[in-house]
């Protein structure tokens, strides 16, 4: 049954910052739709999903992959607005920059593409990251939306999380040159580290990398404030 908010997209719901959305928006009456990647071993976890209270009623849980952008459309068929929250995290850049920047690019496209085609979509929400303005070599104070982090400069450097932070702000300028292209509203909002109470039983990376800074542990050895700063 349709919560009376309508229904709304959140992808890659087993994320931190996705869980909360899921859980705020059944809070306010919406019908949600949330995508995960596929799990051919089914070792996944998604009962604290199914556990929260209105999901029972109001919660679909659907597999969708940025490699696979068309896999999305299910889940946004109907839906009143989306929340991109899915992304290609690889601080350990095991992957090469490129590989990263285009799964995350297409899929991205991918989605508000979706979105276009089904006429139903109002706005769209993209998460994506202060990595996306914070490399900018301007030694400015304030940072707005003409703060873009210099991809060029990033590349040039050996730093941890460096495909993350090129493909965070190719994706952002992607998906708005897209918005204003198509006439759809894209909303961008740009976290910084995410802290707080987990819904989700994920240690998100942030929060290790944060509480590596306070504690002075191993990960701190591998990922310091000097090559995020």
């Amino acid at each position: 049954m349709e919560g009376n908010g309508g229904t709304v997209c959140v992808t890659g719901g087993t994320g931190f910052i996705a869980s909360w959305l899921i859980m705020r928006l059944l809070e306010h009456g919406y019908s949600v739709r949330t995508t995960v990647r596929p799990d051919p071993d089914g070792k996944r976890d998604t009962s604290f999903l199914k556990n929260l209270p209105g999901a029972s009623e109001r919660l679909q849980i659907l597999t969708a992959d940025l490699s696979d952008p068309e896999s999305f459309s299910p889940a946004i068929e109907g839906c009143v607005g989306v929340f991109h929250v899915a992304t290609p995290v690889d601080f350990e850049d095991r992957e090469p920059e490129p590989v990263v920047t285009k799964r995350s690019i297409d899929g991205a496209l991918g989605i508000l593409r979706a979105c276009l085609n089904s006429k139903t979509v109002k706005r769209v929400v993209y998460t994506s990251s202060a990595a996306a303005i914070q490399y900018n070599n301007s030694g400015a104070d304030i940072l707005d939306e003409d703060s873009w982090s210099n991809v060029e400069s990033i590349r040039e450097m050996t730093r941890i999380g460096a495909s993350y932070a090129i493909s965070k702000t190719l994706t952002e300028k992607a998906v708005l040159e897209f918005g204003e292209q198509h006439g759809l509203e894209v909303v961008t909002v740009v976290p910084t580290f995410v802290h707080g109470p987990f819904i989700c039983p994920k240690f998100a990376g942030s929060v290790r990398i944060s509480l590596a800074l306070v504690l002075g542990n191993a990960i701190r050895e591998k990922i310091s404030y000097d090559k995020y700063k």
